[in-house]
């Protein structure tokens, strides 16, 4: 099956019969139609059909190698300098409809995966079965062009559990059994951000380290439909909405994040990609330049993300009439430079890439994870020149049934801007309100400041990836015996 319309995506996720909780209750019927997943699912729709439009469909697919048939080109494992170029213009158009803001559009997982694909041989040595399952899975979202998620990230309870109890004792994330069919395993985790919108799910968690047995039940890594008996789906609060016009944001990209339940869930065999020996979470993880590749689709995101924030921010300066006033052309500049930086360092990630291990083409991390760290401080502060700017003019933003009732004309009459009709001033500042003060708007900068792990994690990830630490200590301490020796030189001419 090749790459997938709007409408078989929205068809697949309706067709699942999902445990899932909403404040307390289980949703029934489509989930395409209920208020807290219509926006995102409609947004998601339309970048799954522009896969298959004739403007784009050479630019965001490619033949698969199995089938022939066209598929979603960030499934390319790339094999040199041309494919990097072809995975980041197909990410950029993605990033460029939803402006940033998804931060699982489909090419996320898409990336994910395929990461995980070119280390699958390191499996070998662990069980030719498991890189044989990786490899298969692998091949079925690309050809299927599924739509995952993942689940990563264990509540505190389980953290400390994992650390303290014996294995069989830990609420931890853990295989409990298995048997003629799979393994059966229970566990939660968090932060599963758009689980319910997605087709399956790749679990995936850092194991906890036990010395009770040679076999670690907190050790695994499997992928599974998001409707198997077991499994439970609780929502956050949703700061979804209908109109469009009173959250322009929200109603378009809200990606609900879920807390999800594995009740003795049982993974088939085949869906198994590791299980029992913890070192293999932190090879596959590293040997794979998972990060890396992420990091390559994030950039692309954060560039996307920071030209809507300059246009935005530059569009409430036009609107205000200080546009060319020089704490604007500051704050201005300072964006501008901040997306020169992220371009630059993406470009110099793809000139600096190199082959791996395995034969595949991999960004250079140094200036990927350079972003990574750069971003989320820069991020808030984006948000906060909005708020600066917006002033109380994120507060007076009538609704769009005001402007609908016998209000209307007194809203034209006196919120109107010197070159605007009221109605698209205040479309304006209530996009700016919801970036800057709403909820949706609270919820992006949290996501951004932690999005690719908290800021000591992102430290030491640049930390160990940088290989000249030792060279440059040596060369300030030839530096020094240099300067030592010309001293006592001097010494000696002197005495002489």
């Amino acid at each position: 099956m090749p790459i997938k319309s709007g409408k078989q995506y929205i068809e697949r996720i309706d067709r699942q019969n999902i445990n899932i909780r909403y404040k307390g209750e289980l949703i029934q019927g489509p989930l395409s139609k209920h208020p807290a997943f219509q926006g995102i699912i409609q947004t998601q729709a339309e970048l799954y059909d522009m896969q298959g439009e004739e403007s784009y469909i050479e630019q965001m697919t490619y033949p698969s190698p199995d089938t022939g048939e066209r598929v979603g080109l960030s499934f390319l494992p790339p094999r040199n300098a041309e494919d990097l170029q072809k995975r980041r213009l197909m990410m950029e158009l993605w990033a460029k409809r939803h402006n940033g803001f998804l931060g699982r559009s489909p090419d996320y997982m898409n990336t994910a995966i395929m990461s995980l694909y070119t280390a699958a041989d390191i499996l070998e040595e662990h069980n030719p079965k498991y890189a044989d399952n990786l490899r298969a899975y692998y091949r079925y979202c690309r050809d299927h062009d599924i739509t995952l998620s993942h689940a990563f990230i264990q509540p505190y309870a389980c953290k400390m559990s994992g650390q303290q109890d014996a294995a069989e004792d830990t609420i931890a994330a853990k295989v409990v059994e298995i048997n003629d069919q799979g393994m059966i395993m229970t566990g939660a985790f968090m932060m599963a951000t758009q689980g319910a919108t997605c087709e399956e799910m790749l679990v995936f968690p850092s194991p906890s380290p036990t010395l009770f047995h040679d076999v670690n039940p907190t050790a695994f890594a499997f992928a599974v439909p998001n409707d198997l008996p077991g499994m439970t789906f609780i929502c956050r609060e949703s700061y979804g909405a209908a109109s469009s016009y009173d959250y322009p944001l929200s109603a378009r990209y809200e990606e609900m994040d879920v807390l999800v339940i594995f009740d003795h869930v049982l993974v088939p065999h085949d869906r198994i990609f590791y299980y029992g020996d913890e070192a293999y979470a932190g090879r596959l993880f590293g040997e794979s330049r998972f990060h890396t590749h992420i990091a390559h689709q994030i950039a692309t995101r954060y560039i996307a993300k920071t030209e809507f924030m300059l246009g935005l921010l530059e569009s409430l300066a036009d609107e205000q009439n200080v546009g060319l006033e020089p704490h604007m052309i500051a704050n201005v500049s300072r964006i501008i430079a901040y997306l020169e930086t992220f371009k630059a360092l993406r470009l110099a990630s793809e000139l600096g890439a190199s082959r791996d291990t395995f034969g595949y083409f991999v960004p250079s991390a140094g200036p990927l994870i350079a972003s990574s760290m750069l971003f989320p401080q820069f991020y808030p502060e984006m948000v906060e020149m909005i708020q600066l700017l917006g002033s109380s003019g994120l507060i007076m933003i009538p609704s769009e049934m005001d402007f609908h009732s016998d209000s209307g004309p007194y809203l034209n009459q006196y919120l109107k801007g010197s070159t605007t009709e009221a109605w698209d001033r205040i479309a304006l500042f209530r996009l700016a309100w919801e970036l800057g003060a709403g909820s949706f708007g609270g919820r992006q900068t949290q996501f951004e400041r932690f999005f690719f792990g908290n800021a000591q994690t992102v430290a030491y990830r640049m930390y160990n990836q940088f290989e000249q630490h030792e060279q440059l200590r040596n060369r300030i301490q030839d530096f020094i015996a240099k300067n030592n020796t010309s001293s006592q030189l001097d010494g000696l001419e002197d005495q002489a």
